[in-house]
């Protein structure tokens, strides 16, 4: 992958070329980066509310067994 990525860079025609070749790889990490952060904080988010809608789920239901 990065063999490839070197000789397409190589292949630009002038100056020009080559910065927006570095330009299009910095934004695809970017981007990358970018959405595997919200992913995981979506996740984290997802967990926290799962666990606290379990925790009133058997609290409740060891409120009903109990009376």
């Amino acid at each position: 992958m990065i063999k490839n990525l070197f000789k397409r860079i190589k292949s630009q025609k002038g100056m020009s070329g080559v910065l927006v070749a570095l330009l299009l790889v910095i934004v695809g990490v970017g981007l990358v980066a970018g959405i595997n952060s919200y992913m995981n904080q979506a996740s984290l988010d997802i967990q926290a509310g799962a666990d606290t809608a379990i925790t009133k789920a058997i609290t409740a239901a060891a409120d009903n067994n109990g009376s």
